[in-house]
């Protein structure tokens, strides 16, 4: 393929995103936002995935095997805690308009301009070489794609550098940056192009490493089975499955598991996607579970590409980051081969794009604009409006970091692996870790302590990884790795303070790492904050607890003309953007400004809040101080203005209080609605039950009283039959009565004021006598305890005798006659008596089993029918036994009989020390 046919399709293909930016741009300018929803927020998160994720990983898998898990597997192991960290940085991030990870250090501390400067630093220098290894890995995609070079010369060739494909690329990156990367002054506002590219990209590599995977495996191969099995007859594959061999153990996973953990919340670009660029921080309720996923998908196919490529270039004449490019290539593959180079691309392109930009925004806040303020041009008032100037500023470092980038590649980069460049800029990149980490859940870290510990870990990292590098390039004298700097043997860069044994990203790591958050701990502990740190470590600290009163309070008066507070504006964010923040507060508080002559602290307040959105924490602090008089607040003034805090948040409480009380009331409505339905449905079930059981002994009563009414002259049997039936019927309509006014009186009357000790096995003796007739008119066997052996509960007597009446009638209507059997035992369990009336009847099925105990629930049976009663027995059963403080269950199977168990507690110093009776089963 020639080297005009991959260059046109990658122009075609960064064409591709620019439209892809201007459409989401327009759209924004429409009032329809694309990127506002989770799902693209997450993939902006995939920028994480860069060419050393696409092609190193399969570089690093094919020597270490497993070696490359490690970096997916901190951000999956960090993602479950983005609803706690990552949330809370949004949350402070947005009510401080803070830019960028550099300004997020430096306003927890103080809004130090020092530490804000320290932390651009370390940043630029920590990804500067991370940006290289991107350009580096699309040289080498050109380098495999391309076989006719036609009139282009190669790209290691640096004598024509206009001809460097590498460095057109680069530019047309850099052209992309300036368009849709600093278009706006404050990045808080959103870049709709940025992140809807960043998020196509994200999808394009992801197919395209799928497509790959997918390919060799099954394409190559016949499947994963095959790969591994041919692997493990090869002798250079078989080592990889052991992690010794591989050079892998606990430790070095350790710290590449920790190293990616900060990674991806703290390196610029990370913090750019997540933080910045983020438009709901409820998005991160969902990234926490589709980020992981996505990671998962990418790295799926990462061991079937390096063992595949292992096995098809078994002498190593390939080099292993390149075989998910050149295996599609040595089959002929082209246009796989274009699409994986088209995934490459985007993964080194996006990874670049927004690099670029944070660092951009560091450099010009943090680094230029601070020692711009303190010149001439702009503290003389040279320049009227200094957003135009910040925002060329801004692009102008776009091109200079770019610029350095590709020298570093050109100098250093070119003679190390992918890999290996990108985990020294993880680790320079977690010194940031302890320092944010502390600031978030520990008010005491000072900016003394930040800046030493920043210092310190910066210097150690340094030492320990870049420096090796340039002595490994011929810049210093290769003696210092083996006799140690300055011959001390302590300083040996690869066995630092005599440490040997780790690996050299292990070593750096926890030497730096140990030293940073050592430093932070001790300096912090001895020093004392100035009152703007106690301040900001209080916002940062307990953000939750502010609300959107952030920022309201300060430790300083601070007062100043409004005619200074609107030039302010003019010069630094435009006259446009001045004018429409000055109309929004003037809408808010219903001000004119335009005829107060002094600033309110609360304009002062705004005022900087805004400007650090466009210049950082630490320049809006110094701007501000420009025109701005401050006093320290007197302690009457500062309990005054505690004073006040609390009353917000007592307010703020009752505010909470009175809505959860007014959510708390809705659903009591609601529940009351529903019991009302309850209710209702109850009501006509009990009306429908009654009438019914009513209306069938009435009616009975009534054809027998007719036909003795009418009949005088029948014979003395047929009247007494008929007079029984009639007074039976009686009964029962009597019975009906009294389950009714019981069902009433139940929560009515206060039993305990009619509880005394009773014996209970008299008392089950005299209910199973009263129903004796009735068994044996059915023909039933009724066995109850005849022994005399008290059991003492306390109670009421007539409820007691009710509830054996009520469980061994209901027995008799589902047990057969002639072969019924219904058995009453007693035990002592402990400080209960168990009694269990058990039958042979018809049983229960469970679906009903649930519902027994409810109000107008009988039991169906398609042999017998509807059984006679209200279906209120058990029901009242169940409400008289938890009267007593005792409890009822049922146990059933249908077709062999029921159960029904109550448990009552005994009378304390009455417990009988012999078991009554044992039940058998029937």
């Amino acid at each position: 393929m020639s080297t005009t046919t991959v260059l046109l399709i990658s122009f075609l293909y960064l064409l591709t995103l620019f439209l892809v930016a201007h459409y989401a741009e327009r759209q924004s300018i429409n009032g329809r936002s694309i990127i506002n929803n989770p799902y693209v927020y997450t993939l902006s998160l995939g920028v994480y995935c860069t060419a050393w994720t696409y092609f190193g990983s399969v570089g690093r898998a094919s020597t270490t095997g497993l070696g490359f898990l490690p970096i997916y597997l901190g951000p999956t192991l960090v993602a479950p805690f983005f609803v706690l960290v990552l949330r809370k940085m949004i949350l402070i991030s947005k009510s401080q308009r803070i830019t960028s990870v550099a300004d997020f250090i430096s306003s927890r501390y103080g809004k130090s301009t020092s530490l804000g400067i320290l932390a651009t630093l370390v940043a630029i220098i920590g990804v500067i070489p991370y940006i290289s290894i991107q350009l580096k890995a699309i040289g080498i995609a050109y380098d495999i794609l391309i076989v006719d070079d036609d009139f282009w010369v190669d790209w290691a060739d640096q004598s024509s550098f206009y001809c460097d494909k590498v460095l057109l690329i680069t530019i047309v990156l850099a052209i992309f940056a300036t368009l849709y990367g600093s278009r706006k002054l404050d990045p808080n506002e959103r870049h709709e192009g940025l992140v809807a590219s960043v998020a196509f990209e994200s999808i394009i590599k992801l197919v395209a490493f799928l497509a790959v995977g997918i390919y060799v495996t099954w394409s190559i191969y016949d499947g994963i089975e095959d790969v591994f099995t041919l692997s493990t007859q090869n002798e250079r594959l078989r080592q990889l499955f052991d992690l010794e061999m591989a050079g892998i153990n606990g430790t070095s996973w350790t710290w590449l598991i920790l190293l990616s953990m900060s990674a991806i919340l703290f390196l610029p670009r990370q913090f750019h996607m997540a933080v910045v660029e983020n438009t709901n921080q409820k998005f991160v309720q969902q990234a926490a579970w589709l980020f992981p996923f996505y990671l998962f998908l990418i790295c799926i196919f990462v061991i079937p590409i390096a063992f595949g490529g292992i096995l098809h270039f078994p002498s190593g004449e390939v080099e292993a980051d390149s075989f998910v490019l050149s295996l599609p290539m040595a089959h002929g593959q082209s246009t796989l081969a274009i699409i994986v180079f088209i995934g490459g691309l985007s993964a080194a392109t996006s990874m670049v794009i927004v690099s670029v930009i944070a660092l951009s925004i560091m450099i010009s806040n943090n680094l230029i604009l601070p020692f711009l303020l303190k010149s001439s041009v702009v503290k003389d008032n040279f320049i009227a409006d200094v957003s135009k100037r910040l925002l060329g500023i801004r692009r102008v470092s776009m091109v200079i970091v770019l610029l350095l980038a590709y020298g570093y590649l050109k100098s250093i980069a070119i003679n190390y692996t992918l890999v290996s460049i990108g985990l020294i800029s993880f680790a320079a990149i977690a010194q940031f870790a302890p320092i944010i980490l502390g600031g978030l859940y520990w008010k005491r870290g000072t900016r003394k302590g930040a800046i030493a510990a920043l210092g310190i870990g910066f210097t150690i990292w340094f030492f320990t990884l870049p420096f090796p590098t340039l002595i490994e390039s011929g810049l210093l004298s290769k003696t210092i790795l083996s006799e140690g700097l300055f011959g001390i043997h302590a300083l040996k860069p690869y066995a630092l303070f005599g440490l040997e044994g780790f690996d050299q990203i292990s070593h750096a790591a926890f030497w730096s790492l140990f030293f940073n958050t050592f430093t932070y701990v001790l300096i912090s502990l001895n020093t004392v904050p100035s009152q703007i740190e106690i301040t900001q470590a209080d916002l940062f600290v307990d953000i939750y607890k502010y609300g959107n009163t952030i920022g309201d309070y300060d430790v300083v008066k601070r007062a100043a003309k409004t005619k200074d507070i609107k030039k302010l504006l003019n010069r630094f964010l435009g006259e446009s953007r001045a004018n429409v923040l000055i109309n929004k507060y003037e809408q808010k508080h219903h001000l004119d400004l335009s005829t107060a002559q002094t600033a309110t602290a609360d304009l002062v307040n705004y005022t900087e809040k805004h400007l650090s959105g466009a210049l950082g924490a630490a320049s809006a602090k110094v701007v501000i101080s420009s025109i701005v008089k401050e006093d320290p607040i007197s302690l009457e003034e500062m309990f005054k203005v505690l004073d006040q805090t609390q009353e917000v948040m007592e307010y703020s409480k009752a505010l909470e209080k009175k809505s959860n009380e007014l959510e708390a009331t809705t659903i009591q409505l609601k529940a009351a609605n529903e019991q009302l339905k309850e209710l209702d449905q109850l009501k006509d079930n009990f009306i429908a039950t009654v009438t019914h059981e009513l209306r069938t002994p009435i009616t009975s009563m009534k054809a027998f009283s007719k036909i003795l009414l009418d009949n005088p002259a029948l014979d003395k049997a047929q009247q007494q039959e008929f007079l029984s039936i009639i007074v039976s019927e009686s009964d029962r309509i009597g019975r009906l009565i009294n389950q009714v006014l019981d069902l009433r009186k139940l929560d009515a009357v206060n039993l305990d004021d009619q509880k005394s000790p009773l014996d209970l096995s008299e008392l089950i003796g005299v209910a199973c006598q009263s129903l004796g007739q009735m068994a044996a008119d059915k023909e039933v066997e009724l066995i109850f305890p005849k022994e005399k052996v008290p059991i003492y509960i306390f109670g009421n007597r007539d409820k007691i005798i009710q509830v054996w009446i009520n469980l061994v009638g209901n027995a008799l209507k589902f047990v057969p006659p002639q072969s019924g059997c219904i058995r009453v035992s007693i035990e002592v369990d402990k400080s209960f008596a168990v009694i269990r009336v058990q039958d042979n009847g018809i049983g229960i099925a469970p679906k009903d089993q649930a519902t027994i105990f409810d109000r107008f629930t009988q039991v169906n049976n398609p042999n017998l029918g509807k059984p006679q009663g209200s279906g209120l027995g058990l029901f009242i059963t169940k409400k008289i036994v938890e009267q007593h403080q005792g409890t009822i269950e049922v146990e059933s199977e249908p077709g062999i009989g029921a159960a029904f168990i109550v448990r009552l507690p005994l009378v304390a110093d009455r417990e009988p020390q012999v078991i009554y009776y044992k039940p058998n089963k029937i």
